[in-house]
């Protein structure tokens, strides 16, 4: 039987009185295209936030393929092939992407202080970085400063950066926040053309990219999971609507 690409077991997290993660267990399969949901405020980016080791948990263990990652830090745990994006973009405004790019093959690669010195004598991390922004649509601004990007394109980059380390499993958190409509479709096709090899978990709060892009979607409401299944069983479930609209107390 395959291994998960990543499993939560009895994940919990309290802030005093506040429980923001109550016995989470979760089981990402190689090359899932997972959707996390639920109203604001249900604890989706703090299980995130778990997972790359942001936060340390109260109780429960992560594992990354065999290996057992609740105890390292966000740095390994990116090392181990585990990456994400945040819900605010976290670029270098005055480098183009593919000098962002190439930057962090680099880093991967250990030898980011060199890259300053001569930029050119790198040409396998900057062929490596142009792959990963064609792959993204952003090969024809790559030589364009980050700052002068659409935000949707600098959404696309903060992937292209997230890609760069060689992930197994990615999780996007709400990639398409503030990105106007007509470009968030465009940002989640090119995600669901990435390599069925990586995994991907992504919170989204547009219900229509959601049964649109997701092969499965877990419902997160006070920090416990209310219920998970196919776009079609979600859809289907009469608490899910009830849980959105607010007419239903949970946690």
């Amino acid at each position: 039987m395959t291994r998960p690409a990543l499993l939560t077991r009895g994940l919990s997290k309290s802030f005093g009185s506040l429980v923001v993660a109550r016995d989470i267990a979760i089981s990402l399969p190689v090359g899932a295209r997972y959707a996390l949901i639920g109203p604001n405020g249900a604890g989706k980016t703090t299980l995130i936030n778990l997972m790359t080791g942001m936060l340390a948990p109260d109780a429960g263990r992560i594992f990354l393929g065999d290996d057992d990652i609740t105890n390292f830090d966000p740095r390994e745990r990116v090392r181990r092939g585990l990456a994400r994006t945040f819900q605010i973009n976290t670029l270098f405004p005055g480098l183009t992407p593919l000098e962002a790019v190439t930057l962090a093959v680099c880093e991967r690669r250990g030898i980011s202080r060199e890259f300053w010195r001569n930029i050119a004598s790198h040409r396998e991390a900057i062929d490596e970085a142009h792959d990963i922004l064609s792959r993204l649509r952003l090969a024809e601004e790559c030589y364009r400063p980050t700052r002068e990007l659409p935000y949707g394109r600098q959404r696309l980059l903060e992937i292209a950066l997230a890609l760069a380390t060689r992930p197994k499993v990615l999780l996007l958190d709400e990639p398409a926040a503030g990105v106007p409509p007509e470009e968030s479709g465009e940002i989640f096709e090119v995600v669901a053309g990435l390599s069925d090899d990586l995994t991907l978990l992504f919170i989204e709060h547009d219900m229509h990219v959601v049964f649109r892009f997701a092969s499965h979607i877990i419902v997160l409401v006070g920090g416990a999971i209310y219920t998970e299944g196919t776009p079609a069983e979600i859809s289907a479930h009469p608490g899910v609507r009830e849980v959105y609209l607010g007419t239903r107390r949970h946690g």
